[in-house]
């Protein structure tokens, strides 16, 4: 019995030519990797996956370090003017009493002006250093923080200046640098890199 006879009922029946089968390869559809065809690159899946990291702008970065400086010596000088509370309790004790006219008045006490005195330099001590708490949380969440914390940084820089204008009239020349410091957070938070950094997409 011979597979070749086309007269067989049992034969295998003949290939035709082109076709996938004894003799021929397998052949890849048009377009379709396989022999001859290059595999296409793979890809990572973009969906659910982050996004390309975004870098600090130069100028947000000087604003946050300005910040930083800012805040510290606020902290040091806020906590001077707590340590040296007693010290000008005991300088206006002894400035009451070394005057005549005050020492003799009933009503004023030379402790009682010490007290005063120690008190109001403690509390002013407690406000610089909430502004300096204030302007180094605002610096630390600089680096992930929203629309809110540019808000926050130019608002504090903001009375930073004011106050630096007001002790410039007093002859205080030192307000030059809180002064200079102020403008620049300013001026770099509210540039356009400072609006592209904090209104980038979090992914």
């Amino acid at each position: 019995m011979s597979f070749g006879d086309p007269n067989n009922p049992y034969g295998q029946p003949p290939q035709q030519p082109g076709q996938p089968g004894y003799g021929y390869p397998q052949q890849q559809p048009p377009g379709q990797p396989g022999y001859g065809y290059p595999s296409p690159p793979a890809f990572p899946q973009s969906y659910g996956q982050p996004g390309p990291v975004m870098t600090m702008p130069g100028s947000v970065t000087a604003a946050r370090v300005m910040l930083f400086v800012l805040g510290g010596l606020q902290a040091l000088s806020g906590l001077l003017m707590i340590v040296a509370s007693g010290w000008f309790a005991d300088y206006f004790e002894e400035m009451v009493s070394s005057d005549p006219a005050l020492s003799s008045d009933p009503n004023i006490s030379s402790d009682d002006v010490g007290a005063i005195g120690a008190g109001i330099m403690i509390v002013l001590g407690v406000i610089v250093l909430g502004f300096a708490f204030w302007a180094i949380l605002t610096a630390v969440k600089m680096a992930s923080g929203y629309g809110g914390v540019r808000v926050s940084a130019i608002i504090y820089a903001s009375v930073v200046t004011l106050f630096s204008v007001i002790s410039l009239i007093s002859a205080n020349v030192f307000a030059l640098i809180s002064l200079m410091l102020g403008v620049l957070i300013i001026v770099f938070c509210a540039n356009r890199n400072g609006s592209h950094w904090f209104n980038r997409p979090r992914y």
